[in-house]
């Protein structure tokens, strides 16, 4: 066993300790639900766009990006953009250290507003970006997405738009075919379901009705995916838990 080996493999074991200690998975939560009523996941920009998530997801979707190498991110929910530059950036990165060299982004919102837009467009990420506006649970939009992944040979999916168990259990329906064997589909604020009762008195989603919800039936009756809990184990604090989703089969 080389050096490399013996450190991943304690790491390994350091991280499944800390997934199976109950109070450290408490203070993690404590620690969440203090931050969140301040929008602590609002506080953050990606090359000078608002990216709106935990700097600990964002490590590991830059992981999950180098390690899969896709050629096509498909994101739904665009808001300031901050998401399509990051997930563009690391194509970039990926293609410079020998990646596909023609990966893209695709952005699907139901309303990108024109500041957001402009934005965008003006950025030196946008190269590698495609917009569509929409509901991304709309059959026309899902059919434009499945053409425009059409001979992609490697698709990442990440479903953040609107939170409620029937749109996200929509979107994963529509868009898991597009991932394939040692990709992802990543669905965001899962957490939702381990927040207080409180916690958004002004949207439509809660506890029993958010994405950790629709996951949860989704995988009742879908066997080619698998929670990959050494991630949220890893993060510890995470808007994700129970939502990085590894595709096991074609």
């Amino acid at each position: 066993m080389t050096i490399y080996e013996q450190f991943k493999r304690e790491c390994a074991e350091e991280v499944a300790i800390q997934g199976a200690d109950p109070a450290l998975g408490r203070a993690s939560s404590a620690w969440m639900n203090l931050a969140n009523p301040l929008k602590y996941s609002y506080h953050f920009k990606w090359l000078g766009r608002p990216i709106i998530q935990y700097p600990q997801d964002m490590i590991a979707m830059q992981e999950i990006i180098w390690s899969v190498q896709p050629d096509l991110i498909i994101e739904t929910g665009i808001a300031h953009g901050g998401s399509l530059i990051f997930s563009a950036s690391m194509l970039e990165l990926n293609a410079g250290c020998g990646g596909p060299q023609d990966a893209e982004v695709l952005g699907l919102d139901i309303d990108i507003r024109p500041h957001n837009r402009e934005a965008i467009e003006g950025h030196p990420m946008f190269k590698r970006i495609t917009m569509i506006e929409g509901s991304s649970i709309d059959d026309a939009v899902a059919a434009k997405v499945h053409d425009f992944a059409r001979g992609k040979k490697r698709v990442l999916v990440i479903l953040d738009s609107n939170h409620t168990h029937v749109h996200v259990r929509r979107e994963l329906v529509l868009y898991s075919s597009l991932v394939k064997a040692g990709s992802y589909l990543i669905v965001f604020d899962t957490v939702i379901e381990d927040m207080p009762e409180d916690a958004f008195p002004d949207r439509p989603w809660g506890k029993g009705d958010n994405p950790k919800t629709a996951v949860w039936e989704f995988l009742e009756s879908n066997d080619r995916f698998e929670i990959n809990r050494e991630i949220q184990d890893k993060l510890l604090l995470t808007v994700a838990p129970d939502g990085y989703l590894k595709c096991l089969k074609d």
